[in-house]
């Protein structure tokens, strides 16, 4: 099994799940040296000029939350319970509103103050940042209602859905995303960045 990677949000949770459920598999970084995200030779395993993309033997498979999915599925682990349906759609719902809703407004914090830095893209744009605050406080205090009283996101264990929502979260003090009135959500991050295969998930 092959996964190929970039220093990104998105296959940081996938290389995180295989430290995590300590499967084997090659972790191929796309760089410049290796073709890199727009090369020929992995537009047709991903035509989309992402990553992560995982490769298992004739299977190709894109999407963060697909591939966690899958490598659960191979390691027989309930981070994501494919054998318990109701308990399925709990973490569905989650990983869907992360997609929907969480996800775009995290990104914009991300992106100006932790992909721009990564990339060498420029200063954070404080003006755009500004006008966002209101909605990521929307959704901020969704989630932190959520987690009230709870550990974890779905079915009261560790799930995909911890790895997805905090992806981009995790960085919150980075980014200077204001969460300080949202302890339910600092406190779950503080919880999942004791797990060592989070805290450290790079080859």
């Amino acid at each position: 099994m092959k996964i190929y990677w970039v220093k990104a949000q998105a296959p940081q949770r996938v290389l995180a799940l295989v430290k995590h459920l300590k499967l084997e598999a090659e972790l191929i970084e796309v760089t410049a040296k290796t073709g890199g995200l727009k090369s020929e030779s992995y537009a047709k395993l991903n035509p989309n000029l992402k990553a992560p993309t995982l490769v298992d033997d004739d299977f190709v498979l894109w999407e963060s939350s697909a591939i966690m999915a899958y490598l659960c599925i191979k390691a027989g682990s309930d981070m994501w319970p494919a054998h318990h349906p109701t308990e399925q759609v709990e973490v569905l719902r989650w990983l869907s509103w992360n997609d929907c809703h969480w996800a775009p407004i995290t990104s914009v914090f991300y992106f100006e103050h932790v992909a721009k830095a990564t990339f060498g893209l420029g200063t954070p744009d404080r003006a755009l940042l500004k006008d966002n605050v209101l909605e990521l406080l929307r959704w901020a205090k969704v989630l932190d209602g959520h987690l009230a009283g709870k550990t974890y996101v779905a079915c009261g264990r560790l799930t995909i859905a911890d790895f997805q929502l905090a992806s981009m979260a995790t960085y919150w003090q980075e980014s200077e995303i204001p969460f300080e009135n949202f302890p339910n959500i600092v406190r779950w991050i503080d919880m999942l960045q004791r797990i060592p295969a989070w805290a450290d998930p790079w080859p």
